[in-house]
């Protein structure tokens, strides 16, 4: 009988621990997977529109002029701008080395490069902004996950019932008692399940561009400006 009563306990442990530790690991690979993903935006956003406002920057030159760009845009605070790129020859020429340059005349390429770099931007955008979105959602996610799961599982209520299965009480002392408390306690806090850093605090949210076309005056304003300043710059040349 008492072999039973052991290999019941076992059973019951088991079983207890399967399913603990079973949604345990899923939230744990959840969340695993949702800073990857952030991760992923992160380098995205450098590595895409970082790359496309580069290439405006240089195009645009004058900070006043970059200034008037972000205004235009409403795409908020000046991102990944430093004034060697714009100052620089070097840095211009690479960045636009593996461009498509369009065009017959010197200004017509200068024009054609801005609003084909500006699409471009408009659509890394546009997919940054759907990939926050989807980061947003799954963060909710994985918090609603684990406030579930400790409504499921109290470890305190857990580690006092295997105890129990163990032949062990509550009452065998109130010094034994204080000491297995305190116990469970501090290894619930070790265990404990956190949410990982949201998605906003993470990556800068990036509001809706307007479309060219809608800007199109202004911004065609904005590169006759930017080509009578620079009369030596013929994309063609770089």
């Amino acid at each position: 009988m008492e072999d039973f009563a052991k290999s019941l306990a076992f059973e019951v442990k088991k079983d207890i621990a399967e399913r603990y530790f079973g949604f345990r690991k899923i939230i744990q690979e959840d969340s695993s997977d949702y800073q990857l993903e952030v991760i992923a935006s992160a380098l995205s956003l450098e590595t895409e529109i970082g790359f496309d406002l580069l290439r405006i920057y240089a195009l645009l030159q004058e900070d006043t002029l970059i200034q008037r760009f972000y205004e235009l845009t409403r795409l908020g605070e000046v991102l990944f701008f430093d004034s060697y790129v714009t100052s620089s020859p070097t840095i211009r020429k690479r960045l636009f080395e593996k461009q498509k340059v369009r065009g017959f005349f010197r200004k017509s390429r200068f024009k054609n490069m801005f609003f084909d770099q500006y699409d471009i931007l408009l659509t890394h955008v546009e997919d940054y902004r759907a990939r926050l979105a989807s980061l947003i959602e799954e963060h909710d996610v994985i918090e609603e996950e684990i406030k579930l799961f400790y409504q499921k599982n109290d470890i305190s209520g857990i580690m006092l019932f295997l105890r129990g299965l163990d032949g062990e009480t509550s009452t065998s002392g109130t010094m034994a008692g204080g000491i297995n408390a305190s116990s469970d306690i501090s290894m619930e806090n070790k265990m404990r399940l956190h949410p990982p850093e949201s998605a906003e605090k993470a990556l800068p949210l990036l509001p809706a561009i307007p479309t060219s076309s809608s800007i199109r005056n202004e911004l065609t304003s904005l590169l006759e400006e930017a080509i009578a300043l620079q009369p030596e710059l013929d994309l063609n040349k770089l």
